[in-house]
């Protein structure tokens, strides 16, 4: 396929400058673009790149630029732009055809909606419910009345546990587990006894879950992934928590059970949360951070413990100053044991009563 420049133009709404008439025949980043593709710069510290890139044009924001060779097309969202660029020259390659694929079992009390794709080794439990055009990449397993929305896609061998539910237009990466048991036991007489976990997962619209993803069932009620959250690969969702809209989690975060996000909250890379508090809207958790208590609406927390974002760095200031601070503290004890060696030592006097 080839479009040119200004017919991309067109379709995201965007300006040329330059030569509108060029050819595009993919899409790359800005390092290893090359003739024939675009690229785009949504980072000022690539800035640089445009003087070096092949690219044949830059998908880039609307600011004034310096002169450049490369034409550009500025559009006011670079990074989402790019995203349906790469929409245009590659328009779902892995969507597999139509049709339940003869070695999957799929119960005669499962619904099955028109168009699905259900491929090789999947099954599907008495009472599930598949979606239109939901796509079950091979080994996937839907158990007893859980629920797949329309237009959602499963990549190979996730688990979607019975009872749980999974909304409209969702992705889910391989090995994701949706609806093992929670966590929960009791000790008593000596030893651990398992607490049954009874409710379920229940998953909003547009939701995507990355690879090996773990999301526990609840203890009873549901544990719940609000519309549109992003959650990426080797996260662990404890029992009951609930997860807000329009959230971001990256890898190797850990949320203990019955704790709570509100809507577009970004918690960081391996961070650590634990039950029972909550973290408010628009709140943001820096990576590697361990929460131990509730974050407020618009909070930016860092560390272990994690603190707010201002008090973390001035502590960590003085943290890196200590060498400094150990010096000199060394060399002032230094210059005190030398003068006391270098002073006589006193002599006592007696203590002269006050005359009444």
């Amino acid at each position: 396929m080839t479009k040119t420049l200004a017919e991309l133009a067109a379709i995201l709404g965007g300006e040329v400058v330059g030569d509108g008439s060029v050819s595009i025949r993919g899409v790359a980043g800005i390092r290893e673009a090359l003739p024939g593709d675009i690229t785009f710069l949504a980072n000022s510290r690539y800035e640089p790149y445009l003087l070096e890139t092949s690219a044949s044009a830059v998908i880039c924001s609307r600011e004034p630029r310096r002169a450049t060779m490369v034409p550009l097309l500025q559009v006011d969202n670079p990074y989402l732009a790019f995203q349906r660029v790469v929409r245009v020259f590659r328009p779902d390659p892995y969507r597999p055809e139509t049709g339940v694929h003869p070695s999957a079992v799929v119960s005669p009390e499962a619904e099955v909606g028109a168009e699905v794709s259900i491929g090789a080794q999947c099954v599907i439990e008495r009472g599930a419910k598949i979606g239109a055009r939901v796509v079950l990449m091979p080994g996937c397993y839907v158990g007893e009345r859980a629920s797949v929305g329309d237009d959602t896609f499963f990549f190979p061998h996730v688990i979607l546990r019975d009872e749980c539910q999974v909304g409209k237009r969702c992705i889910m990466h391989p090995g994701v587990v949706i609806g093992s048991d929670g966590f929960g036991f009791a000790f008593d007489s000596g030893r651990y006894h398992k607490v049954p976990q009874v409710g379920n997962v229940v998953i909003g619209d547009d939701v995507e879950v990355g690879a090996n993803t773990t999301i526990d069932r609840a203890t009873t009620d549901s544990t719940r992934i609000g519309d549109g959250t992003k959650i990426d690969n080797l996260v662990q969702i404890g029992h009951n928590v609930v997860v807000g809209s329009h959230s971001i989690i990256v890898a190797q975060v850990g949320i203990s059970g019955s704790t709570e996000l509100e809507d577009y909250v970004t918690l960081g890379g391996q961070a650590g949360l634990i039950g029972h508090i909550r973290i408010g809207t628009r709140a943001i958790v820096g990576g590697k951070s361990g929460v131990t208590k509730s974050v407020p609406p618009d909070g930016v927390v860092i560390g272990y413990p994690a603190l707010p974002q201002a008090v973390f760095k001035r502590l960590n200031a003085f943290i890196q100053r200590l060498p400094q601070l150990f010096q000199r503290t060394k060399d002032l004890e230094q210059r005190i044991g030398a003068l006391e060696r270098s002073t006589p030592a006193s002599r006592e006097y007696p203590v002269r009563e006050e005359v009444p």
